[in-house]
């Protein structure tokens, strides 16, 4: 597994909080957490009482199940760590960027935080792992798309044609073909294992159903002709990128939970008005972590470029917030073309507060050294 390792100096700080946090005798009577508040280190944010309850959560464990990959609720994690805006809030973060089985780790308990692609992914997988709180959606625009050959016109010319996946036809993508009319019985449907987008422009395939921010940028970089259906395009409305935390962590360990939010949250706020230093900084990670070759700065540019735009127009709020009037419509589409019968309520899968929590008048909460 590959770990993004701590600084010495972040180390030594944290030493530092530890002993911050003991309880000082002055004159025989024992010295309050806010005398004790005296002793912590220049760069913490909270009081001595918040930086102990933290602490005493131990460390918390990210799973990146997209590696380094310029996307809300990864860029962001990555770079609360690398900026210390966790060291601020006395959070111990850890962060393995290899574990796409993200999901298994936080519902065991094995790790607490975890992000996929959009809330039908949480959906879908709710039916198989419990013990997952969805706590923060990042935008109202699906990450989804059908791109095709330049003789594909419209999503019905698909019928007698190739069609390429990877893992699963989503929901929505099944969802997309359905509003165009498109006869799926008739369309030869191909599970991909090579991610080169340009398999659709040599015609070894007709269409895929890819990630809108990815495959088809690169295309467009490459100068190559072809064609792109959006979910938005046939009227449907989608979610981008979901945090899900351990569900017993959330309800053991609130404040924690919402702070590891907060500092994530102040480090996309950096991604959204630095793009190019943010960036810079993903990408030098994925090279220092020998994951270069895979996140390349001109493809995480071209990545950050469109979602962040995401992140930007999101229809529920600030970024982050989430509520269930944004899940209903993929609600109803993994029920639909998902395969999904039954599901949890969606008030049991998520909950739409505790980001909402950390804005006021649309603005983070951000504490300031006193």
């Amino acid at each position: 597994m590959s770990h993004v390792t701590n600084r010495a100096g972040r180390m030594h700080a944290r030493l530092l909080l530890s002993s911050a946090t003991l309880a000082l005798t002055i004159g025989g009577f024992g010295a309050t957490a806010a005398q004790a508040a005296g002793e912590l280190p220049d760069h913490v944010l909270i009081s001595a009482d918040e930086c102990a309850r933290n602490q005493a959560a131990g460390t918390i464990t990210y799973i990146s199940g997209y590696g380094y990959s310029a996307s809300a609720g990864q860029v962001d994690v990555f770079l609360a760590k690398e900026l210390g805006y966790f060291d601020a809030l006395c959070l111990t973060v850890d962060i393995n960027a290899a574990g796409g089985n993200g999901q298994l780790l936080v519902s065991s308990g094995q790790a607490q935080f975890t992000a996929l692609g959009s809330a039908s992914d949480v959906m879908l997988a709710a039916a198989n792992s419990r013990n997952l709180t969805a706590v923060a959606t990042y935008g109202s625009t699906s990450p989804f798309s059908i791109f095709t050959n330049e003789a594909v016109k419209s999503l019905k010319d698909l019928e007698g044609k190739r069609l390429g996946y990877f893992i699963n036809i989503t929901p929505i993508a099944a969802a997309m073909l359905d509003a165009a009319g498109v006869d799926i019985s008739k369309v030869e449907l191909i599970k991909m294992t090579n991610y080169d987008p340009t398999v659709v422009t040599r015609g070894q395939v007709d269409a895929i159903v890819g990630y809108a921010s990815n495959q088809p940028q690169t295309l467009k970089a490459m100068g190559l002709p072809f064609n792109q259906f959006l979910p938005a395009d046939l009227g449907l409305q989608g979610t981008y990128n979901v945090m899900e935390v351990n569900s017993k962590f959330l309800a053991e360990h609130r404040e924690v939970v919402a702070d590891f939010m907060r500092a994530s949250l102040k480090a996309l706020e950096f991604c959204l008005t630095e793009e190019d230093k943010c960036v810079d900084m993903i990408s030098q990670l994925a090279a220092d972590n020998n994951q270069g070759s895979a996140f390349p700065r001109d493809q995480q540019a071209r990545t950050w470029g469109v979602e962040s735009e995401w992140v930007r127009t999101s229809q529920y709020g600030a970024p982050g917030v989430q509520t269930i009037a944004e899940w209903e419509s993929e609600y109803q589409m993994v029920q639909s073309f998902g395969g999904l019968k039954n599901p949890p309520p969606l008030a049991d899968m998520m909950d739409p507060d505790l980001v909402a929590a950390l804005y006021a008048d649309g603005k983070l909460i951000w504490p300031e050294k006193k």
